[in-house]
């Protein structure tokens, strides 16, 4: 059965702003449909956090029961729906189940079923400003920026949904130190440094040879045997695929305690790029696919401007125009990522036929990239 449904997703973050879980909205033209598209991703769905569901402007109906729901999956009930009998079906049906559930688009003093447990509930932070009575843990939704977010928090919500921390972030300055010496690093690689050279680098912060390490024997890489040194890994992997994970170490590296979803978003967007796009390009272009995504929020992950970071850097072309002037070959690709994180489904459907792929192409490569960067978070 060809999908017809399209997957895009937003982070739902504590009051810290980490990750606590992932989101999915499912633009599909009946519940169905969904299921069939969410039962085809089932080997690539992510695991590690809790990933909510949402149907969009569907009723969920008891056809959802015919998913087969991951142990980490979560529900999304809207309050408008609960008076329908067919959600009324539904919602015993995952009790019995065991599958978890969120109540949605709550406003306090709601009148609630007395059976139904919620251990989220999503509310439109624009309509009411604090929580109130809400039923599980509050999250906010509909936030404009990082100062919506903390105005939030202080009114009680105990955390939020949303893009609001890609917006309202302190202004540029330069390069830190830590980020310059990473930037060195990823130089010394791309220019095939003696090895001597890259571990003398390495060996002056032992946190980001560790943090490396990790990454590179991290179960995304697939690798059969385990990564002891630099000196290992370059004989193992070469500097080509080196480059690719030094250039997920720089955008790990800020310390900064808000940036667990913007590194989770680079990262996802990087993966995205390098799975939907590996096709159009040679496979030496897919690391540099990743680069391009994953770079796409160095700039507010390094709080600097994009320009002075790729001024540090020799970047193919491809890269920096893409970055810089949303122009050449791999800027569909990373525009495409970009509209993953939207509620536009038509839009992203649109974008995604332009460059003839399928739903089933974008859905997979989507949800396999937020699957990885969901399995570095800590």
């Amino acid at each position: 059965m060809s999908q017809t449904t399209i997957l895009t997703r937003e982070p739902v973050v504590n009051k810290s702003r980490a990750i606590t879980a992932n989101r999915l909205i499912a633009h599909g033209p009946n519940v169905a449909a969904v299921v069939d598209t969410l039962n085809s991703l089932a080997d690539v769905w992510p695991s590690h956090h809790p990933v909510f569901l949402c149907l969009g402007r569907l009723v969920p109906t008891p056809e959802l029961m015919n998913w087969q729901a991951p142990p980490n999956a979560m529900v999304e009930i809207p309050v408008q729906a609960l008076a329908h009998p067919q959600t009324q079906a539904l919602l015993p049906q995952l009790q019995e189940a065991g599958i978890s559930t969120c109540l949605t688009w709550y406003t306090p003093g709601t009148a609630l079923p007395a059976s139904a447990d919620w251990r989220f509930v999503l509310m439109d932070a624009r309509k009411a400003a604090a929580p109130g009575d809400a039923p599980g843990l509050s999250l906010a939704w509909g936030l404009a920026d990082v100062p919506a977010f903390r105005a939030a928090v202080s009114a009680g919500y105990d955390g939020a949904s949303g893009w609001f921390f890609l917006h309202g972030n302190p202004p540029p300055k330069e390069l830190s130190p830590a980020h310059a010496q990473i930037v060195r690093l990823l130089n010394l690689v791309r220019n095939n440094a003696d090895i001597k050279d890259i571990e003398a680098v390495l060996k002056q912060d032992v946190a980001l040879s560790y943090k490396l390490l990790r990454y590179i024997n991290s179960a995304g890489f697939g690798l059969m045997c385990e990564i002891q040194s630099f000196r290992h890994a370059v004989s193992i992997l070469g500097y080509d695929n080196l480059n690719k994970w030094l250039s997920l170490l720089l955008v790990t590296a800020s310390r900064d305690p808000g940036a667990p979803a913007m590194m989770q978003t680079a990262i996802a967007r990087g993966r995205f790029m390098e799975e939907v796009g590996g096709g159009f390009f040679d496979k030496s272009e897919r690391d540099n696919l990743f680069i391009t995504g994953a770079f796409s929020l160095l700039n507010v992950l390094l709080g600097t401007s994009m320009q002075a970071v790729l001024d540090e850097m020799n970047l193919p072309a491809t890269v920096t125009e893409a970055l810089l002037y949303e122009q050449g070959e791999f800027a569909p690709f990373l525009k495409l990522s970009r509209l993953c994180e939207s509620f536009d489904g038509a839009a992203l459907l649109k974008a995604a036929e332009e460059l003839h792929l399928s739903p089933e192409q974008l859905n997979r490569s989507h949800v396999q990239a937020l699957s990885f960067a969901d399995s570095l978070q800590g």
